[in-house]
């Protein structure tokens, strides 16, 4: 079996695994016992669909995908400083 075969084979079971990931995320996002629990599946969520992007660039072999992701890389990062913040100060501008 060749790389690119065993690449093309095992990138679909990445993608699917991503997407569960995804789920479960949401799922502790929407359930989480405190809002440090919740903070973290927010910030996990963004990571895992970024990574998910860049999985399925390189599946359709377009580069809008990575664009989409660096996107939403820069605005998981300013989101999760946000409401970090919100949640030590209870306020967002000081």
């Amino acid at each position: 079996m060749t790389s690119g075969t065993l690449f093309a084979t095992l990138l679909p079971w990445a993608i699917a695994a991503f997407g569960v990931a995804l789920v479960l995320n949401a799922w502790r996002l929407l359930l989480g016992p405190s809002i440090a629990d919740r903070v973290l599946a927010l910030d996990t969520l963004y990571i895992n669909a970024l990574a998910l992007l860049v999985l399925l660039g390189v599946h359709q072999l377009s580069a809008l995908y990575f664009e989409v992701a660096l996107l939403i890389g820069m605005l998981g990062f300013v989101g999760t400083v946000a409401v970090s913040k919100f949640v030590l100060r209870r306020d967002i501008v000081e």
